[in-house]
C-alpha cells in the first residue's frame, strides 16, 4: 500500500482502538478509493476521506425500562449519523446483543456510500441497541421501544434522520417506535421507514433486500450471458432477506438447497418451493424456531454448527451476519466450481475471503451494492410519504430493478478493467465520488 495510505488506516486505528470491524470497512474503502483520490488533487486537500471516516454526529444514550416482573432494565442506545452531504441520515436501528458503537460505526460507513449508489437523495447513518428481543413478550418489545424513543425523537426527522429496521427491528419494533415518535411530537409524517402497509409503509419494502440481491446477481450474471435458471444457490440465514432472496431466486429457476441460523444450517437437494418456504416464514418470522426444525419436518440434512459453504453451487448469497465467510470457505466455494457470490449481509466475506473471490476472478458483488435493494425502496418509502400517496407493487418493483441495474452499471463504469469487473472498486469509487463532489460543493462543514 502507499505510505500515506498506511498511515492514514494507522491514525484511524490510533483514533479507534477498539473498532476492528470499522477499520475492516474504512481499510476495504481506501484501498480501493486511494488511487482515484491520487488523480484527483481536490479530494486530497479538502481531506474528504478523513471528513469521511468522521461520524458528523455521535449519539450514546441510556435506555431504562421495566420487564415483564416489574424490573429495571438498562441497555444503551446509539446513532450514529455519519454522513449527510446528498441528502438526510437514512439507515437502520439494530437491536441485539452483539450491538457496540464500533459495529455501529462500520454500518454507517458502509450505509453513506451504499446509499450514494442507489440514485437516490439519502445520506448514512445507523444506529441501535444491545437489546435483545429474543425471548421477550410484546408487551416487554413495547417498553422498550418507546423508552428507546424518548430519546431517540430529538436526533430524527423526516428531514434530517429517517431510520429504517434491520437484525432485531422488523414491523413490530417500527410500529412501536413510530407511535411513540408521533405521540411526542403530535405530528404524523414519514420519520421511519418499514412501516406496515395500512399506515404509510410501501409496498416490496419486506421484500426488497432479498428481490434486489437477486436483481443485481442477474445483471452480473448476465455480463458472462449467463442467468440464473438451472443454477444451484446456497443462501446463509433464513430471515427476511434470505427469505425473499430464496423465493425470488427459485421464481427465476434456481434451485436453492440450504439456509441457515445461528445453530447450524439445513441442506435440500430437492430445493425449495413455495410450500417448504411457506414452511420456513412461519417458523422463523411466526414460531421463532430454530432452523433444525425444518431438517426434521422435510428430513433433509441438518449441519450442525456449520455454515452451508461446503455444499456444492453454482451461485453463493450470504445472508446472515458480517465475516461468515473465512479464507477457507471462500476457497471451497471456488474449488467445488461457483461462479458467483453475491453479498445479501453487510460485509459477510474476511477481507481475505475477498481477496480469493478477486484473485480466482469470478463474480464478486459486495454488499454496499448487492445488497442496497432495501435501503433503495426505504429511499422510495421516503418520496411516497412526501407525496402522501402509495404506489402499486408493480411501480415499485419496477423501480426497484431499474435502481439495482443502475447500481450495476455504475460499479462496471468504475470496477472494470482489462476484461473483468472488480465489483469492490467499482461499488467503492462510485459511492464515494458522489458523496466527495457533495462535500466539495458545500465547503468545510
Amino acid at each position: 500500500m502507499n505510505n500515506e495510505l498506511v498511515e492514514f488506516l494507522e491514525q484511524l486505528r490510533h483514533r479507534y482502538p477498539a473498532e476492528t470491524e470499522f477499520h475492516q470497512a474504512v481499510t476495504e474503502v481506501a484501498k480501493s478509493v486511494w488511487p482515484f483520490i491520487e488523480k484527483n488533487p481536490q479530494y486530497r486537500k479538502a481531506k474528504i476521506l478523513e471528513r469521511a471516516t468522521e461520524p458528523e454526529r455521535t449519539i450514546m444514550f441510556r435506555v431504562t425500562w421495566l420487564n415483564r416482573h416489574g424490573e429495571v432494565q438498562i441497555n444503551r442506545g446509539y446513532r450514529v449519523q455519519m454522513n449527510s452531504a446528498i441528502g438526510p441520515y437514512k439507515g437502520g436501528l439494530r437491536f441485539h446483543p452483539s450491538v457496540t458503537l464500533g459495529t455501529l460505526k462500520f454500518l454507517a460507513f458502509e450505509q453513506v456510500f451504499k446509499n450514494a449508489l442507489t440514485t437516490l437523495p439519502m445520506g448514512g447513518g445507523k444506529g441501535g441497541s444491545d437489546f435483545d428481543p429474543k425471548g421477550k413478550t410484546d408487551e416487554e418489545v413495547m417498553a422498550f421501544c418507546q423508552a428507546f424513543m424518548n430519546e431517540l425523537y430529538r436526533h430524527i426527522g423526516p428531514n434530517t434522520d429517517v431510520p429504517a429496521g434491520d437484525i432485531g427491528v422488523g414491523g413490530r419494533e417500527i410500529g412501536y417506535l413510530f407511535g411513540q415518535y408521533k405521540k411526542i411530537r403530535n405530528e404524523f409524517t414519514g420519520v421511519l421507514t418499514g412501516k406496515r402497509l395500512n399506515w404509510s409503509g410501501s409496498r416490496i419494502r419486506e421484500e426488497a433486500t432479498g428481490y434486489g440481491l437477486i436483481y443485481f446477481t442477474e445483471e452480473m450474471l448476465h455480463t458472462r450471458n449467463l442467468s440464473l435458471t438451472d443454477k444451484t444457490v446456497v443462501i446463509s440465514g433464513s430471515g427476511n432477506v434470505a427469505q425473499f432472496a430464496a423465493e425470488k431466486a427459485f421464481l427465476r429457476g434456481a434451485k436453492v438447497v440450504t439456509m441457515s441460523d445461528s445453530d447450524g444450517a439445513i441442506y435440500d437437494p430437492a430445493g425449495f418451493n413455495g410450500e417448504k418456504l411457506a414452511y420456513i416464514k412461519e417458523l422463523k418470522n411466526v414460531r421463532r424456531g430454530r432452523i433444525k426444525e425444518y431438517a426434521q419436518q422435510h428430513r433433509c440434512q441438518y449441519l450442525e454448527k456449520q455454515h452451508p459453504w461446503g455444499i456444492k453451487c453454482d451461485v453463493a448469497l450470504p445472508c446472515a451476519t458480517q465475516n461468515e465467510i473465512s479464507e477457507q470457505d471462500a476457497k471451497t466455494l471456488v474449488q467445488n466450481g461457483c461462479i458467483c457470490v453475491a453479498e445479501g449481509a453487510n460485509m459477510p466475506s474476511t477481507p481475505e475471503a475477498v481477496e480469493v473471490f478477486l484473485g480466482r476472478k469470478i463474480l464478486y458483488g459486495p454488499g454496499k451494492a448487492a445488497n442496497a435493494g432495501g435501503v433503495s425502496v426505504s429511499g422510495l418509502e421516503m418520496s411516497q410519504n412526501s407525496l402522501r400517496l402509495q404506489w402499486t407493487t408493480e411501480e415499485v418493483d419496477k423501480r426497484l430493478a431499474e435502481i439495482m441495474k443502475a447500481i450495476h452499471n455504475q460499479c462496471v463504469r468504475f470496477g472494470e478493467a482489462d476484461g473483468f469487473t472488480n465489483y469492490v472498486n467499482g461499488a467503492n469509487v462510485a459511492g464515494f465520488r458522489k458523496v466527495a463532489e457533495a462535500m466539495l460543493d458545500q465547503g468545510v462543514v
